[in-house]
């Protein structure tokens, strides 16, 4: 344990201004996080735990959070979205700030006697004495903010003098982190909604109509079949959730090893492996996306079996393959825009992808893409596609089996446990919506 330290206001003025230079540069959260508290630290003040979390906009993700301790350095964690709400958050000091509306709430932590709140008992373990617990929005009507903790491990705790230091910190961190946090917004929101390639390509500067360039690459169009029929028989939701669970399990493995899901068309896709011109480069993108394909197939196989568990029907898709030159960039409105693929190769590929149907057959082929990947296929007909003139030699893989003789399953993991940052962040949100007051099973501060 420490004893009391003095502030240094010179060495805090350096903090400040690190912080403002770090959100001039466009330094991300992490390092921002990670040289204040290291910084705050040196310079006299006897913290020995940190806990900021930040609400996130982003489409998949609810919040990130960071906890620092003096004696173990950062960690950090994601949390995605969840529908089911967290629990026993009445019993925290955070619920306690939103259901008063204060700023701030300031608690000692005693060695022993009656706790105000129950996250006391693990900050007693870790020797903490004092604890100051606080909220901060990035702006009136602001969804994104901060909110954390700020905890000492000295005898006598926090002087007056550290906590006029701490607010006028805590200022400048929230000016810098609200800057990365916008810069990781468009960041999250351009790779979400674009795709990873697409999206640096947006941010790196090519958003003018008519931006782009002309590629070769392996193309996979893939289509849920009698998507209609879900639609009607299971209701707006249902179906909803249908599709859903259908991205999740034939898109996913087309979404990495140097493939990227370019658009959603309904209840299809359209993704891309980018290549050279050559040979050598062409084989190594094709044979990945069929290698995904075997994958795609297994993760189906696996998300039907489920989908029986619980009385639903399976779903069933088609997938075509095809390589070829594609048109990338910006094509629209001049006031709204789309960043896509297209071209000749582009349709030809999603007529490839109907022909699933007349053969009654999961996957489709054209003969360049699977000359490309060695293997057995089976030649299915000779095929004059709408609107193309050449005609079509199309084949079917004949062994639908993975490349490395692995079976990739539909659910990659467990179920994400919902921890401090998910649950800070989600009751920052919702607090009001919390009138049942449910109880929790785990909460730190």
């Amino acid at each position: 344990m420490t004893v009391h330290s003095s502030v240094s206001d010179i060495f805090l003025d350096k903090v400040a201004e690190w912080l403002t230079q770090s959100a001039l540069t466009g330094e991300n959260l992490e390092s921002i996080v990670r040289g204040f508290c290291e910084r705050i630290a040196a310079s006299g003040l006897p913290i020995a735990r940190v806990h900021l979390t930040f609400s996130m906009l982003h489409p998949l993700y609810d919040a990130l959070g960071f906890t620092w301790r003096r004696a173990g350095g950062l960690t950090i964690e994601g949390y995605r979205h969840r529908n089911d709400k967290p629990e026993r958050f009445v019993q925290s000091p955070y619920y306690y700030l939103l259901s008063n509306n204060l700023l701030h709430l300031r608690r000692r932590v005693d060695i022993d006697g009656p706790l105000e709140f129950p996250v006391f008992e693990d900050l007693r373990k870790e020797k903490i004495t004092d604890y100051i617990a606080f909220v901060q929005t990035f702006g009136a009507g602001s969804a994104q903010g901060m909110m954390g903790s700020w905890s000492t491990d000295s005898i006598s705790g926090f002087s007056e003098e550290m906590i006029g230091a701490l607010m006028r910190m805590q200022n400048h961190l929230a000016m810098a982190a609200k800057m990365a946090v916008l810069g990781k917004l468009a960041n999250n929101m351009l790779t979400t909604y674009l795709g990873g390639d697409a999206g640096k390509r947006v941010l790196n500067g090519q958003i003018r109509r008519g931006d782009g360039e002309t590629i070769r690459a392996a193309l996979v169009m893939g289509d849920m079949r009698q998507s209609t029929l879900y639609a009607e028989k299971e209701g707006r939701q249902a179906y909803i959730d249908t599709l859903n669970e259908f991205f999740d399990a034939i898109a996913a493995p087309f979404n990495r090893n140097g493939g990227e899901i370019l658009s959603f068309l309904g209840d299809g896709f359209l993704a891309v492996y980018p290549c050279g011109r050559h040979k050598d480069p062409s084989k190594v993108a094709c044979e990945a996306a069929l290698s995904a394909v075997f994958h795609a197939r297994n993760r189906v196989a696996a998300l039907n079996k489920d989908r029986q568990t619980r009385g639903l029907n399976e779903v069933r898709y088609g997938i075509g393959l095809h390589v070829g030159n594609v048109m990338f960039g910006n094509v629209g409105l001049k006031d709204r825009l789309t960043f896509s693929a297209f071209g000749a190769a582009v349709n030809e590929v999603e007529r490839l992808q109907s022909l699933t149907k007349k053969y009654q057959t999961e996957v489709v082929a054209s003969q360049t893409f699977a000359g490309y990947t060695g293997g057995e296929w089976v030649t299915l007909g000779e095929e004059r596609l709408r609107g193309v003139r050449q005609r079509f030699t199309v084949v079917h893989p004949k062994a639908i089996t993975t490349a490395n003789g692995t079976t990739e399953v539909f659910l990659d993991a467990a179920a994400d446990v919902l921890s401090e940052a998910e649950q800070v962040i989600l009751l920052h949100r919702d607090a009001k919506k919390f009138e049942s007051r449910p109880q929790v099973e785990k909460f730190i501060q």
